[in-house]
This record gives C-alpha cells, sequence and structure tokens, in this order.
C-alpha cells in the first residue's frame, strides 16, 4: 500500500460495549474534521434507539453519522449489505473532504468496511428447511448440530442464539466447507488498511457500568420500545430480534420471564457481549489500546486524538 494511501486511511474508534465510544466519537469527529460511520451491527435498526445505545438526534446534529437507521426491524441485514454501504459512505466522505471515523465495537463489522473480506453467499430454501428444522427441536438442538460439524464455529456462538447457528449449517450445507474456515481465512490483518485506537476498561469497572446503562435504558423507556417493536410483529428468525435486551424484554411481555429475570439476563448477555468483543479486537495488531477507568474512553480522548491524527 502507497503512503498516499495509508494518509487517507480511515480512522476508527473500538472497544467494548458501554466504554463510551459515542462521546468519545463526537469529540474526535469535531477535531479530526471527521464524519462517523458506524461498525455496529445493530444500529442499523430503526425505531430500535435506546437498547442499542444509538446516537440521539442531537450528537447526530452535532456530527454527521452513517449506516444508522438503515433497515426496519423486520427486514434481514447481514455483514455484506454493511461492507457495500460503509465502502460507499467512507467514499462518499472522502469526496466532501473530510475524514471517515468508523466507530464501534464490532471487529468483525470493522475489517468488512476496511478490507476484501470475502462472505459466503444464502440460499432461500436451504436457510427456510433449517428455521423450519429449529422450529421442531429448538435452538439448543440446532446449537448441537453445529457443535457435531464444526466445533471451532460452536464455540463462537451463544447456544441459545438460533439465528447464528441456522446460519453456520447454511453456509455448510451450501460450500461443503467448515462454517469457521471463513473466519479462517480472515486471520491476516493488512497494514496500513485503517488507523485504530481501541478503549480498554477494567473488567469489573466496565461491568459496574453495563449494569448502569442497562437501567439508564429502562428509566428512558426501554420496555415501552419493546413493546412496540412486539406489537408490531417483531420476528424471532430476524437478526433484531435476538439484539440483547429486546430478546430478554419481549419474553418478558410474552409472560416467560419475570421483570427481574429479564434485567438480570439482559446484563449478563451484555457482560459476555463485551468479552467476546474484547476477544476479538485483540486479535487485530493495527489497534494502539488506552486504558480507561470509570469514565470511560472520556479519560482518554486527548491520548486517542493524537494517534489517530499522528
Amino acid at each position: 500500500m502507497t503512503a498516499a494511501a495509508v494518509a487517507d486511511a480511515p480512522l476508527a474508534l473500538v472497544g467494548p460495549t458501554a466504554s463510551g465510544k459515542t462521546e468519545a466519537s463526537l469529540i474526535l469527529a469535531e477535531r479530526l474534521r471527521a464524519e462517523v460511520v458506524s461498525v455496529d451491527s445493530m444500529l442499523v435498526y430503526r425505531g430500535m434507539d435506546i437498547g442499542t445505545a444509538k446516537p440521539t438526534e442531537a450528537q447526530r446534529a452535532r456530527v454527521a453519522h452513517h449506516l444508522i437507521d438503515v433497515v426496519d426491524p423486520s427486514e434481514p441485514f447481514s455483514v455484506a449489505r454493511h461492507q457495500e454501504l460503509a465502502a460507499a459512505a467512507i467514499a462518499a466522505i472522502r469526496g466532501r473532504g473530510a475524514r471517515a471515523l468508523l466507530v464501534g465495537g464490532s471487529a468483525l463489522y470493522l475489517r468488512a468496511a476496511v478490507e476484501d473480506l470475502a462472505f459466503p453467499g444464502t440460499d432461500a430454501d436451504v436457510r427456510a428447511s433449517f428455521e423450519e428444522e429449529a422450529t421442531r427441536v429448538g435452538a439448543l438442538a440446532m446449537h448441537g448440530r453445529v457443535e457435531r460439524a464444526d466445533p471451532v464455529a460452536a464455540a463462537r456462538i451463544e447456544p441459545g442464539n438460533v439465528r447464528r447457528s441456522v446460519r453456520a449449517l447454511e453456509v455448510m450445507a451450501l460450500t461443503g466447507r467448515p462454517f469457521s474456515s471463513f473466519a479462517t481465512s480472515w486471520e491476516t490483518f493488512e497494514p496500513g488498511r485503517v488507523r485504530v485506537a481501541g478503549v480498554m476498561i477494567d473488567r469489573a469497572i466496565l461491568g459496574r457500568r453495563i449494569e448502569l446503562r442497562v437501567q439508564a435504558m429502562l428509566e428512558a423507556g426501554l420496555l415501552d420500545e419493546v413493546r412496540g417493536l412486539v406489537d408490531r410483529g417483531l420476528g424471532a428468525w430476524l437478526t433484531s430480534a435476538q439484539v440483547i435486551g429486546y430478546a430478554e424484554l419481549s419474553r418478558h411481555l410474552t409472560g416467560e420471564l419475570s421483570l427481574e429475570d429479564a434485567i438480570a439476563a439482559t446484563v449478563k448477555r451484555t457482560k459476555a457481549l463485551a468479552r467476546r468483543q474484547m476477544a476479538f479486537l485483540r486479535r487485530d495488531p493495527r489497534i494502539r489500546w488506552f486504558a480507561a477507568s470509570e469514565n470511560g474512553a472520556a479519560d482518554v480522548v486527548d491520548d486517542i486524538a493524537e494517534h489517530l491524527d499522528g
């Protein structure tokens, strides 16, 4: 990659959920004359605002944001689609003479936005057959099928996440390859594609931040937001229906979980998500890490700005 291409590479701010990336990204974007491109798999859904900690209207008026509110929760969405939209957004930002600042916690979405990763295709009939099977046998049985065929892939999928188990089985049926082999082929990190700063926080501190954020979401009206989506027919097979908080509170609204249990499950899943995010992000040698404390990314925003602008 040429020196000019490296200089023109997108910037990125990554870290686990609840690490304070959103507020820090606003400060960074203003300092660096940048526009924010979300690399979060959940911010694409319209109407799923509170539970995804989506930037507010005021924040989005302050700094231009892209790849937020792209589809309705009833529509399927994939990382391959996000890859296409991110490439277009980055090109448009460059065309305006600004810089692209990619912000999120998904290592896969970040890499897809800046690298030429290839993703296996889909087949509606094959997927439908696995979905029908899952309806009969349940999520755990489908996860067990993945585990028998591809233990590596199964270890990366929550046992209750039927959508991802179905996807793994679909890909293996279509390609004859282990689902994990596609991720294995992405282990090369090309230098110069992106300049990245990462926020890391002690696990106990991050856990407390997650607990406080979930409580704040409930106080902001998350239960009513979920109720509205359920009334609109949020589908069990869609990615949107698996979003942390929405899935648990949906079960509360149908009488499967008490509110207390739904909240506890939301906190537990969010903490597990943060651990997975860090595990995947740490594999990327291009990320320079900045240690924050109770204040999250706000503690280190000056150092991050210096690194990204260097």
